[in-house]
């Protein structure tokens, strides 16, 4: 089953096309044949990918960069109102397309599964995308990360399913339709977004509502939010299927044997016992994968093949990936910037590390999740032998008064942790290759530009 191109968006120009989300909406058009432009703030890989696709990208962001015959003008929530595009295509009366409204369009017509939760969204849209695609569905799919090389986040594919993540942060996944609809976890965060958990509730309530008619619910028995939500949500018509490892979980894992960087999973699913791997290490990661399972078969793909498809993810760009190793060190990439992630990687590393040393190097990421957030953050710290904790990553934020990376530090130290801060980043890769020893890991932990340090670190490391 191909789609077209949405209506309007046949000439689409992107505010900030580098960008994760809007970067892969821009390649599905662009795939789709529409004559795509946009701008970034700089030069990136990811430019390189979309203009092998034929994309127009501009570097910096001016009023000229927007053509006069653009379709329509796509943003996320993340474009400021003074930004000078938009303030041109004010003038010269061209659509504004919220980046949730592109995708939404996209995904018209096909079967989507949109996968939402306050973690572990990229990971198990991969999941996904890359099991279907084993199978040779050619599913169409926008993920939050690359899979394996840059622009690699998103796919037209011919197939009927649509695999979409879908973002809380915004309530950008209320625009979604989708057939199944994973929830993985229900947790507060995006604070300058929602203010307390009964706010963050109504917002996944809104998103289970917009399930299409006869479509299924997938969601986790173990978390403590997921469960609450599906107490709040019972009785609205939806088909509900839970997965964990409790009891009573619809379906309901068995064990999660680690071996080495994979884990041997076995679930019970309609009655049936079934073994597989998972490729990447961490119990968290697991679940992901059985909540991947669940969702293909609620959209009637066989267990008994998309199971050991699942095998085939290896892993997304900046969820512990290997950068690489020098002088007996391994460096390691970890998106993970709230304490629920920092926390599974670690103890996934943990486990998969044996005896070895791990040293992190964290960037906090955002004022407002530091300000709620930095005494869990540095608590979760503790759980490695040694961390280097670098100032707030901004993105879109400007500066809390009293709010600076000196919150985590302190709580660190309070639970025992060793943590060195470094205010200036270009210092990291020298103090981290002074820390390390052979046999080490080091962790580069955050959502920001932490992970710019990698190759620094090795060269360092080399020296």
């Amino acid at each position: 089953m191909a789609a077209g191109l949405p209506p309007a968006m046949d000439r689409p120009h992107f505010i900030g096309i580098g960008g994760a989300g809007m970067s892969g909406i821009a390649k599905i058009l662009a795939q789709r044949g529409a004559v795509v432009a946009g701008s970034d703030a700089k030069e990136s890989a990811t430019a390189e990918a979309l203009r092998a696709l034929g994309a127009t990208v501009h570097i910096g962001h001016a009023a000229e960069h927007l053509a006069d015959d653009a379709s329509c003008v796509v943003v996320s929530s993340a474009i400021r109102q003074d930004n000078p595009e938009l303030a041109r295509a004010a003038e010269l009366g061209i659509p504004v397309v919220h980046r949730s409204d592109a995708l939404a369009a996209l995904m018209d017509g096909l079967r989507p599964i949109a996968v939402a939760g306050t973690h572990g969204k990229t990971t198990t849209t991969s999941m996904l995308a890359v099991s279907l695609s084993e199978l040779g569905l050619n599913p169409s799919y926008a993920i939050g990360g690359d899979l394996d090389a840059p622009g690699s986040n998103a796919l037209h594919g011919e197939g009927e399913i649509f695999v979409a993540e879908a973002d809380e942060s915004d309530r950008s996944f209320h625009k979604y339709a989708p057939d199944v609809a994973i929830i993985l976890n229900v947790e507060l965060d995006h604070h300058a977004n929602y203010a307390s958990m009964d706010e963050i509730y109504a917002s996944f309530e809104t998103f289970v509502d917009r399930i299409t008619e006869g479509g299924t619910l997938v969601i986790a028995a173990d978390h403590d939010g997921a469960r609450e939500l599906t107490r709040r949500v019972a009785g609205r018509g939806v088909r509900v299927v839970t997965y964990g490892e409790s009891e009573d979980a619809g379906v309901r894992i068995l064990s999660v044997v680690p071996q080495g960087l994979k884990s041997e999973v076995t679930v019970v699913l309609e009655g049936e016992e079934l073994t597989f791997t998972v490729s990447v290490p961490g119990r968290h990661y697991a679940h992901n994968a059985v909540a991947a399972l669940a969702a293909g078969v609620a959209l009637g793909v066989p267990a008994a093949g998309l199971a050991p498809a699942i095998a085939a993810y290896t892993g997304v760009k900046r969820r512990l990936q290997l950068k690489g190793e020098a002088a007996g060190v391994q460096v390691i990439d970890s998106y993970a910037h709230h304490p629920t992630e920092m926390t599974a990687d670690l103890e996934a590393m943990r486990s998969a590390a044996g005896d070895a040393r791990i040293l992190v190097v964290f960037q906090p990421h955002l004022f407002s999740r530091t300000q709620e957030l930095g005494k869990e953050m540095g608590q979760s710290l503790a759980l490695a032998d040694a961390s280097v904790v670098l100032d707030i990553y901004p993105a879109r934020e400007d500066p809390i008064p009293g709010v600076t990376s000196e919150l985590i530090i302190e709580a660190a130290r309070a639970a025992g942790a060793d943590v060195t801060p470094v205010h200036d980043k270009a210092d990291a890769p020298s103090v981290v290759a002074g820390m390390a020893k052979p046999g080490d890991l080091v962790l580069t932990m955050g959502a920001g530009d932490v992970t710019d340090l990698g190759p620094h670190i090795l060269d360092r490391l080399s020296n």
